[in-house]
């Protein structure tokens, strides 16, 4: 029988020889490597495949990087994005692949970032996306700069019922926070106030507290990395139910301090309902929901600045985009932006005299109406092209873009639609079945851990959804250059960032998902938007990075 020194010994002798056998297994970049643009002084392809990029719009290259050279290329978010044509675009079929890049957002909060790398074909609903979400829905900042990638196959889940939390009459708000779900509650009784309830990782809720004493917990919005809250009086009747007992006026903004505390960062003038909370410049906007109208930005000491409304007109939901942020109004069915100094109005609607949600899709932007229940693109001021019905629903409330494709919520039977092209949508189920009432709202959706979420009323319930699979970060992305890198191996999806994991998938069959998608690979554009802000080197690997390959790109030495 070996002696206790002998075992040790014989321990450590293969530990150094495992040692000594992986130093002399070096770390080989270039295995497996499908496509590699530098970005530095053009869009062509290093790796010998030549896969080649067609230069689409404003891309400045020879820009400095994230090694202080310059070898990074500058994308403008307007119309501008490389093009790998169909023939010479790689085909990724059920295998593992690889992304990794460096990126610098141009944080300047006029736009949302948009997608990275993209490979997806919109007609038959497979390929692959690789983005930077930012998602403005109803009331709310779902999410922002959130890095998200997703695969699909023409694959959908099903609905999963996440219950009502706190028994709510409805979640009017709902935001991706720190890796989890939160939702603003609303609730009519005389003695209970609006609360924010998180969704945790074994699918329960739990309580954060009440932010005032009002009904409603109107808005969310992360801001400086911190989550606030906008409350509000909520009119019941407006939904055609009996009107709420509590009568604590809201209009105020609060932030999260944890542990069910919320700090008072004060209130809008003359405000009885936040109508939206978005951010703008680095700035925080909010706006009202109720007469009189209103529209804040916050100041100095937690003081709301004025910034005046358009003729007077309710400002309520909002969204950032192009430049501006816009917002929908309930007084007369038109579409307003404003530049930071003043209000344009970009025209009315159809026959419609409430206008209600955005999206952006493809790079365009989308509204959502009353009573005509119909989506509208902008096209230019004044000039709204008509994209179709949801069925025949009256009102398109929550919309946003899910792994690829552009999904609404309704009234008054609470479905949801997916956008198909031209003026067809596709009923995809309904959410709310409460008997013996007018209206059931589909009210407003976020995305969180790589699932779309959608609120209803007057069930209260908060259901989860995915198409394909699909990763989020759990944070915004950072400032200044960072690493990404995305892996779908053979039976999951992971994120990393700067070389540590930050997400990952549930297990699934990832062979079962045939990726070759006939259509143009296409660097800094996808069915989110434009890209806006800097790209260097670029590598799409047909097989999984292991951790030690992806340590080795996120490092800032040469390699």
């Amino acid at each position: 029988m070996l002696d206790y020194y002998s075992v040790i010994s014989k321990i450590v002798f293969i530990a150094l020889l495992t040692c000594a056998c992986n130093e002399k297994q070096p770390v080989d970049l270039q295995e497996g490597l499908l496509g590699h643009w530098e970005l530095k002084d053009n869009a062509d392809d290093v790796s010998g495949k030549d896969q080649h990029a067609i230069v689409r719009g404003d891309i400045n290259f020879n820009v400095p990087g994230p090694r202080g050279r310059n070898d990074a290329a500058e994308f403008s978010g307007k119309g501008a994005w490389l093009e790998v044509p169909i023939d010479q675009s790689p085909e990724l079929g059920r295998g593992d692949f690889s992304v990794s890049l460096w990126v610098k957002l141009q944080d300047d909060g006029t736009g949302i970032p948009g997608d990275l790398l993209s490979q997806y074909d919109s007609l038959n609903q497979n390929g692959f996306h690789l983005s930077i979400k930012t998602n403005a829905v109803t009331t709310s900042l779902a999410n922002y700069n959130q890095v998200h990638f997703g695969v699909n196959a023409n694959k959908t889940s099903d609905w999963k019922d996440y219950g009502s939390p706190d028994s709510t009459l409805g979640a009017f708000s709902m935001t991706s926070f720190e890796g989890s779900l939160y939702a603003g509650l609303s609730h009519p009784d005389k003695d209970k106030s609006g609360n924010v309830f998180r969704l945790d990782s074994l699918g329960r809720w739990v309580d954060c507290g009440s932010p005032d004493g009002s009904n409603s917990v109107m808005a969310l919005a992360v801001f400086n990395n911190e989550l606030y809250a906008g409350t509000g009086k909520y009119r019941f009747g407006g939904s055609a139910l009996p009107e709420s007992e509590n009568l604590t006026k809201g209009g105020r903004i609060l932030r999260y301090g944890k542990n069910k505390k919320w700090i008072d960062n004060g209130e809008l003038p003359n405000t009885e309902a936040i109508g939206g909370l978005i951010t703008y410049k680095n700035t925080l906007y909010a706006s009202s929901l109720y007469h009189p109208a209103g529209f804040f930005r916050l100041g100095q000491e937690n003081k709301w600045v004025d910034c005046g409304t358009p003729d007077g007109k309710r400002v309520v939901a909002l969204g950032v985009y192009d430049g501006y942020i816009y917002a929908t109004s309930y007084d007369g069915g038109n579409v307003y932006r404003y530049d930071g100094q003043s209000w344009t109005d970009c025209g009315h609607l159809g026959e419609n005299t409430q206008t209600y949600s955005f999206a952006v899709y493809y790079g365009q932007l989308y509204v959502g109406t009353w009573p005509s229940g119909r989506v509208y693109r902008f096209d230019g001021i004044d000039n709204w092209k008509d994209v179709g019905r949801l069925g025949s629903e009256l009102e398109v409330m929550g919309m946003l873009v899910h792994n690829g494709r552009l999904l609404a919520g309704t009234l008054p039977l609470a479905e949801v639609y997916a956008y198909k092209g031209d003026t067809i949508w596709e009923k995809l189920t309904r959410l709310d079945h409460t008997p013996d009432v007018t209206y059931r709202r589909a009210w407003t959706m976020a995305e969180n851990n790589g699932k779309l979420y959608c609120s209803t009323l007057p069930s209260g319930k908060i259901y989860g959804f995915e198409l394909g699979r699909n990763v989020l970060s759990p944070t915004p992305l950072k400032n200044g250059w960072q690493h990404i890198t995305a892996v779908k191996s053979e039976n999951q999806l992971a994120l990393y960032i700067n070389g540590e994991k930050v997400a990952q998938s549930d297990s699934f069959e990832g062979g079962a998902f045939d990726l070759n998608a006939r259509v143009p690979l296409r660097i800094g554009f996808g069915a989110n938007s434009h890209f806006k802000g800097k790209m260097s080197d670029l590598r799409l690997y047909q097989r999984s990075l292991d951790q030690k390959e992806i340590k080795l790109l996120s490092n800032l030495t040469d390699y």
